[in-house]
């Protein structure tokens, strides 16, 4: 009985051995989060055990395809797949197996897990890396005075805030890299001058500026402007088409032209010179014929001068 009782122990305890060596052996490090500025760098450390046998680093970004680093220490070798030259490693890995990126982009958001070897077993640890950019600050005035505070291109989207407080209203615009482009609008009714100042907080940066507007009181002069512009235009067209028919009918009405007409006078004229010729003719005739008949000469016989 003893026998198999001392069986009985040794065997619970082997049980709660291979149990403990199995959690040893899949020992494993939680999700990390971490963040990096676009164009700077990031180094994501990895566990470092003395006795290291094999470290991989396996990389999956957002946009393109997975790679990978790896380090033997049998062989005492590196190698890289399908990973570009802004990965590698930071240190020497069988020193330190930390993982370097340098001038981070967009494109190396993703998941980055490392895992290692040893005869104590396996570990591994992941990252998720979310990519910062800081946004473009502007502030400026509109065309009607009022101040525009726009922080452009910024991952995630920017947080505008004014001082003094006022009615404002942001609009958010996304962009196809994932960057958004904050603008907001600060309204201040019957206030001639304005003196703001826009904050815009961002995780990759914290920046301010002031100005001063003159908001115009007459918003509604340049729609007016254009409407009465337009209206004058077409005004201005329908007297000339108007103008221009008129034109054409009062054309067709009128009658053609006569042909031109003399004056008696100038047939006076015409005809004056040929009845003096023939008075004058006649007067001659009747004087000759005047003196032949006292003569008693024949007719068409003219008398002795």
């Amino acid at each position: 009985m003893k026998a198999g009782a001392d069986m009985e122990i040794a065997g619970k305890a082997v049980c709660v051995l291979v149990l403990l060596t199995v959690t040893e052996v899949t020992r494993t490090g939680g999700n990390n989060s971490v963040s990096a500025t676009v164009g700077g760098s990031s180094v994501l450390p990895c566990p470092h055990r003395p006795n290291i046998n094999l470290v991989t680093w396996k990389i999956s970004p957002k946009v393109g395809g997975p790679c990978a680093l790896g380090y033997r220490a049998d062989q005492n070798k590196t190698d890289r797949t399908n990973c570009s030259d802004s990965l590698n490693w930071k240190f020497r890995p069988d020193h330190d197996p930390a993982l370097e990126i340098r001038q981070v982009g967009i494109a190396h958001e993703g998941n980055y897990t490392c895992e290692v070897a040893e005869k104590e077993g396996n570990f591994h640890k992941t990252y998720h890396l979310t990519v910062l950019v800081p946004p473009r600050l502007t502030l400026y005035c509109d065309n009607y005075g009022n101040p525009v505070c726009e922080a452009a291109a910024g991952k995630p989207a920017a947080h505008i805030a004014w001082l003094p407080e006022g009615n404002s209203t942001p609009k958010e615009e996304g962009h196809d890299d994932g960057t958004v482009t904050v603008l907001s609008k600060f309204r201040a009714p019957g206030i001639n001058v304005i003196n703001v100042g826009c904050f815009v907080s961002h995780p990759a940066m914290n920046q301010s500026k002031s100005i001063a507007c003159h908001p115009s009181g007459n918003n509604f002069m340049l729609p007016i402007s254009i409407i009465l512009c337009f209206l004058i235009v077409i005004i201005t067209a329908v007297i000339c088409y108007f103008k221009l028919h008129t034109d054409r009918l009062c054309h067709k009405m009128k009658s053609p032209e006569t042909a031109p007409t003399h004056s008696s006078q100038d047939d006076t004229v015409e005809v004056e010179p040929y009845t003096t010729y023939v008075q004058k003719e006649n007067e001659i005739y009747n004087s000759v014929s005047d003196l032949t008949v006292g003569q008693n000469l024949p007719q068409g016989v003219l008398p002795a001068t």
